[in-house]
């Protein structure tokens, strides 16, 4: 199966907004047709989340109200942590597929074409925020969701299930809750592990669920977390070539968001920006002390900012990292682009 793994690293210069890098996996070596991915199942957190969270009733995590969505079709608020699109809606546009549903919106679908089960707030722990279990859904959870779903589409394709799912796409966006909650003051994972013992645990982690699902505020930025955030990124890379050799059908398209992020950051006029620190969204210094709700500031040229709110991008960033994804840009994306890993 394809698989398109986004994890979210920092950009250096604002604070809560972690953007770990995009990789695009697949697990069979099977042909298909120049653009005929027949379905996207979504996992990660707040990135790609399109109102899951919305159906977690003690959630107080939600986007489901102004000003979200104040650019989305309809300019309405629909759960996505973003003025309009997110990385997910732009990613099915681009395989020609429509945007997937929440799948706790229709826990009894069978959702043939792709669904939706990313949850903001979303961890690689079950223990991401012990206080926040019952405000998300954790990565093992949504896989859980997700078997739920394969069994659905086994009684619906029947033996056609494995060409399905061996053509489709598994977008994954996970790992910024863990390492931001890693060094909220107090918190338990800092008190057990160093650092780095924690980033290792991730990866390690990570890569049991990966070889699983094989089988079956402040504006000012914060070194330590941007630090491990990018140590997080270069064990992964090494860990998906340690993974290729142990799956050998196993391939995947590694995207160096945190790289991008960096340049957008320097050259923001090379990408429309005039604004790469403040949030779109907000209340207090850089509109990025207090979230986006129906209280809070909003600028009126959102296109201009790269950021939304405190933790998120806007829909002209998201927009411009999947073009970057899709065509393989400068030195971001490797050992092949997207189209490249599509068309195996």
């Amino acid at each position: 199966m394809a698989s398109f793994f986004m994890i979210r690293s920092s950009a250096p210069t604002f604070s809560c907004s972690i953007f770990l890098s995009f990789v695009l996996l697949s697990f069979c070596n099977v042909s298909r047709a120049q653009g005929s991915v027949p379905g996207m199942y979504v996992f990660g957190d707040s990135l790609v989340d399109v109102g899951n969270n919305n159906y977690l009733e003690l959630s107080l995590i939600k986007a489901d109200f102004p000003y979200n969505g104040i650019d989305y079709p309809g300019g309405r608020a629909t759960g996505r942590f973003s003025n309009g699109k997110n990385a997910a809606d732009f990613l099915a546009e681009k395989v020609g597929l429509p945007s997937g549903a929440p799948y706790l919106g229709q826990p009894n679908g069978v959702f043939v074409k792709g669904v939706s089960f990313a949850s903001g707030g979303a961890g690689i722990f079950n223990t991401t925020d012990e206080t926040l279990i019952k405000h998300t859904i954790p990565l093992a959870h949504q896989l859980g969701h997700f078997s739920t779903v394969r069994q659905r589409l086994s009684k619906e394709l029947g033996s056609n299930l494995q060409d399905h799912l061996s053509k489709s796409l598994f977008p994954v966006v996970i790992g910024s809750n863990d390492i931001i909650n890693y060094f909220k003051t107090g918190s338990d994972a800092s008190q057990k592990y160093s650092p780095q013992q924690y980033v290792s645990l991730m990866v390690s982690n990570f890569k049991e669920l990966l070889k699983v699902r094989y089988t079956s505020p402040t504006g000012e930025c914060n070194k330590d977390v941007n630090y491990w955030a990018k140590k997080y990124n270069d064990e992964l890379t090494t860990m998906l070539h340690e993974l290729k050799s142990e799956l050998k059908e196993f391939q995947y398209s590694y995207f160096d968001t945190y790289g991008v992020f960096t340049e957008f950051i320097q050259s923001p006029a090379t990408y429309g920006f005039n604004d790469t620190k403040s949030a779109c969204c907000g209340l207090g210094k850089l509109r990025a002390k207090f979230p986006c709700t129906p209280l809070a500031l909003f600028c009126s040229e959102r296109s201009d900012h790269l950021f939304w709110d405190v933790y998120h991008p806007t829909e002209a960033a998201a927009r411009i990292f999947i073009d970057m994804l899709w065509r393989g840009s400068g030195n971001y994306t490797f050992p092949m682009t997207v189209q490249e890993l599509i068309a195996i």
